[in-house]
């Protein structure tokens, strides 16, 4: 089947529309935090490095600690509600960070404690979106789908990133996270404008003791036994130590290291985010030249090479090499992201997508915060620029992984299992 024209399925399927609507608002807020955080942390707090790393590991700890049965629950139940909720505890709790401020309360501990309680949140509606997208979309619009979504998820994190330094400036750092806030509740409402009712899951069928930890089981010998989908997951937890590594001191290398201003730093890594729109738009067409395969490789090593122009940054001119690290980092990720999502929704089956979503979240995810955590030493023990030096090095090294795997040796991922798979039961008792 030919690709559809980019703005058609935006047009002719009005649930999608409002999720995709969603999902960018969500997107927009975080990217604001993602720089509002570090900043009410250094300019108003003056923390240090380890603090913001910190920060960051908080936020993706959830992953490790309660991804696995999160993935399991979710595949029990109906997946609207849960992004529902999930939504509204977010809203409420990222709109308590100007609330203390006013009030006096503020403290990295309390920014800490969000991160973690908002991460919890994301464990819940990411593991749930991503099994609920395969219900709302027929297979041959899937592809257009991921592409559409991770495109105005890198738009909308442009746009976050290059105004939260401006929201900043014109109302505080502090209340610019009722920016974020604000998102959220565009997601509440988007969400519950769709009309698209999931069946109900069965929840007079009696489960037998043990059976929740079965299907963690399940999910997590679905991506150990098989080959491609271990190789995908091994590359994301290799790829994101790295890549968090680096993020979580970036905006204290911008400001201490390289001397820019709290206002600048928004819009300069707003800059490198243009490449996750450029990936998301070239990445089905490329997948369709040279296969989904190469083009994994090409995207996640050929690109991320520029991953180590980034600490070369200096002041004045010096800042189009950060810009352009950062670019060919997002493009490279970005795209390859929407070719592997394709890839999961299309090889996984439905009922066992949550637990695939969350045992290579856990695997994926898990190694967020221990990259944070690692940035953040580095950077106090070996000082920001050599830190720089070491985490973002580590982005085309982690792209070895593929190289050298399956992925590596083939033109297109496949479609479905092997017949030489063995099939997906549990262990006997």
């Amino acid at each position: 089947m030919s690709v559809r024209g980019r703005s058609g399925l935006l047009r002719r399927h009005r649930d999608f529309r409002l999720l995709w609507c969603g999902e960018t608002a969500g997107k927009y807020g975080s990217s604001v935090t993602s720089v509002a955080m570090p900043l009410v942390a250094v300019s108003t707090l003056h923390a240090g490095p380890f603090d913001v790393g910190l920060l960051s590991a908080s936020a993706w700890l959830p992953w490790l600690l309660i991804g696995l049965p999160v993935g399991a629950w979710v595949d029990r139940t109906r997946r609207r509600p849960v992004m529902l909720a999930a939504a509204a505890a977010s809203f409420l709790l990222f709109a308590l960070i100007p609330v203390a401020g006013w009030a006096g309360r503020l403290s990295v501990g309390l920014l800490v404690a969000v991160a973690l309680l908002t991460g919890t949140a994301a464990v819940f509606f990411q593991t749930a979106y991503s099994a609920y997208l395969p219900l709302l979309l027929e297979p041959a619009d899937q592809p257009e789908g991921n592409a559409k979504l991770h495109g105005s998820a890198s738009a909308a994190q442009i746009a976050g990133l290059g105004s939260a330094g401006l929201i900043g400036q014109a109302a505080g750092v502090v209340d610019a996270m009722f920016a974020n806030a604000g998102t959220f509740l565009v997601s509440i409402l988007c969400l519950a404008g769709i009309r698209k009712r999931e069946p109900r899951r069965d929840r007079a069928a009696a489960r037998p003791r043990g059976a929740l930890l079965a299907e963690v089981g399940e999910g997590l010998r679905l991506v150990g036994r098989d080959p491609w989908l271990r190789s995908l997951t091994l590359f994301g937890a290799a790829s994101n130590l790295a890549l968090m590594g680096y993020q979580s001191i970036q905006v204290v290398f911008l400001v201490h290291a390289v001397g820019l201003a709290d206002g600048a730093v928004g819009g300069l890594v707003a800059t490198t985010s243009l490449g996750g729109v450029v990936g998301a738009l070239v990445a089905r067409r490329v997948a369709v030249l040279v296969g989904t395969a190469r083009a994994t490789v090409l995207f996640e090593l050929g690109a991320t090479v520029l991953a180590l122009l980034m600490p070369l940054a200096s002041p004045g001119a010096g800042l189009l090499l950060f810009a352009t690290g950062g670019f060919g980092v997002a493009a490279g990720v970005v795209a390859g992201n929407v070719i592997t999502a394709g890839f999961r929704q299309r090889y996984c089956p439905p009922e066992l997508l949550g637990r695939l979503t969350a045992s290579s979240a856990f695997l994926n995810y898990g190694t967020i915060p221990l990259g944070a955590l690692l940035g953040g030493w580095l950077g106090g023990v070996l000082g920001l620029r050599t830190a720089m030096w070491i985490t973002t090095a580590g982005v085309p090294i982690a792209a070895l992984v593929l190289l050298l795997s399956p992925v590596g040796r083939v033109r297109d991922l496949p479609t479905a299992p092997a017949p030489a798979v063995p099939p997906l039961l549990p262990h006997p008792a």
